[in-house]
């Protein structure tokens, strides 16, 4: 989109935008605009990913207050940031990795966190991907939804969440290697390919 022409003195990261305006912009002006201490872009940004954090962290660990508690700490931490903040290609997948990354620094604190490596809660994490986004559709929908839901719990909590987040999210592997603290794209591919190979067998069953 083109920008909207401000006057020549003004910063155009200093405009307040509609949300329209926001959602049309390319992620790194918008957040350009955030870090250079726009206000109206603040309140877009809470606005606009806070319902989405709060899902990810419910699936995540089940604890609706720990999840609000973070998402509320995760924007004090940004705000007081400003200014000093990289720069951000996708903010979504960013914010993401970072309640991810609040949501197991406070799972740690409380001794809920039982394998670092492997992301394995006492709680686990609870994906609700719908049938018809993985499967065929098919006659024997219930038989398959029972399938499913036992596939899904064979699969690891680490496996869950890439499928959360490429399916749920419709986040790329790049994205998704970001938010899971991957080194590279290969290791989210390799990841969700592992995780939909282990669902194949079990609706290859008979």
């Amino acid at each position: 989109m083109k920008p909207r022409k401000v006057p020549e003195k003004t910063d155009k990261y200093q405009v307040r935008y509609s949300e329209k305006e926001y959602l049309e912009m390319p992620d790194e002006m918008v957040w350009t605009s955030f870090n250079k201490g726009n206000e109206s872009t603040f309140s877009f940004l809470y606005k606009n990913y806070a319902s989405d954090l709060f899902a990810f962290g419910y699936q995540f660990c089940g604890d609706a207050h720990l999840v609000e508690d973070c998402i509320q700490n995760l924007f004090i931490y940004l705000r007081k940031r400003r200014g000093r903040l990289g720069e951000v290609r996708s903010i979504k997948s960013y914010l993401f990795k970072c309640i991810r990354s609040e949501i197991i620094k406070r799972m740690k604190e409380r001794g809920q966190l039982m394998d670092a490596d492997e992301m394995h809660y006492k709680k686990s994490f609870a994906l609700a991907l719908s049938p018809e986004t993985i499967l065929i559709e098919s006659e024997h929908r219930e038989r398959q939804q029972k399938r499913v839901k036992h596939a899904l719990a064979q699969l690891t909590v680490r496996q869950r969440q890439a499928l959360l987040l490429l399916y749920e999210e419709e986040m790329s592997y790049s994205q998704i290697a970001e938010v899971m603290g991957f080194s590279d794209v290969k290791s989210a591919r390799k990841l969700v390919y592992r995780a939909l190979a282990s669902l194949k067998d079990v609706f290859l069953k008979k």
